[in-house]
């Protein structure tokens, strides 16, 4: 009998310190909390560009489209930075940043001998609304999200002299610009709290980013030359992080 008691006992005490687990855990991700999170981030762009299309020559239009000419930007990594407030147990919205990247624009096609055309600094912070699973209590919650992104694009540089001359003629220069645009974001990932305040993250995200890309060329006598090509960047975002939740 008095092993049963004891045994009563260690049963009731196990299910209370489950109990407090769980308690500590309740509030982790819930209606008024704050989760920042930080971590690698992984920036893989999906697509392609346009054939260079040469618009003017001298301030008069020709609009001659070098056939098979193309590039598609690098991948890249940077540290990531969210911040998400939840409005409801289930419902936040978060803010997404990252470091200063560094995107090289690869050659393609009739191009691609020239290998690496130029880089480019964008920056794409976003804001999204996200939807998570399960109750505030749940240690695993994967998530969905919706938002809006703005990019644009600083320090555009064409490093290519070869490229340059051969477009240009010996002793001709360039520069070039990208055109920022307004976003859709999607999102998907998964939330696993660790204690009370600490959990690490994953996600998925996609953002059907174009951009314009404008070249002006000046000859070594002066004659301007513009072209302009459109560049789908299309990145896939993939997110591993630490999260800390106030």
């Amino acid at each position: 009998m008095r092993n049963y008691k004891r045994a009563i006992r260690s049963v009731g005490m196990a299910a209370c310190i489950c109990s407090a687990g769980l308690i500590d855990n309740a509030n982790a991700q819930s209606a008024g909390s704050i989760t920042l999170s930080t971590g690698w981030l992984h920036i893989a762009p999906q697509g392609d560009a346009t054939p260079l299309t040469v618009e003017s020559i001298g301030g008069v239009a020709v609009n001659h489209q070098l056939s098979g000419s193309g590039a598609h930007a690098s991948s890249t990594d940077t540290v990531g930075i969210t911040t998400e407030y939840y409005v409801t147990d289930n419902i936040g919205v978060a803010m997404l940043f990252g470091l200063p990247m560094k995107v090289d624009l690869i050659g393609d096609g009739t191009l691609q001998k020239y290998g690496k055309l130029g880089t480019t600094r964008p920056m794409p912070p976003a804001i999204e609304l996200r939807y998570h699973l399960f109750s505030a209590e749940s240690k695993f919650r994967p998530f969905i999200g919706l938002g809006v992104n703005y990019t644009w694009f600083t320090q555009v540089r064409t490093t290519n002299s070869q490229f340059v001359t051969d477009s240009l003629g010996p002793g001709g220069s360039a520069r070039a610009t990208l055109s920022s645009s307004w976003n859709p974001v999607f999102e998907v990932g998964a939330n696993y709290a660790i204690t009370k305040h600490w959990s690490v993250g994953t996600s998925l995200g996609y953002v059907p980013v174009k951009t314009h890309l404008t070249l002006y060329g000046q000859t070594a006598t002066g004659t301007q030359i513009v072209s302009k090509s459109t560049l789908r960047l299309n990145p896939l975002n993939v997110f591993l992080n630490v999260a800390y939740t106030f």
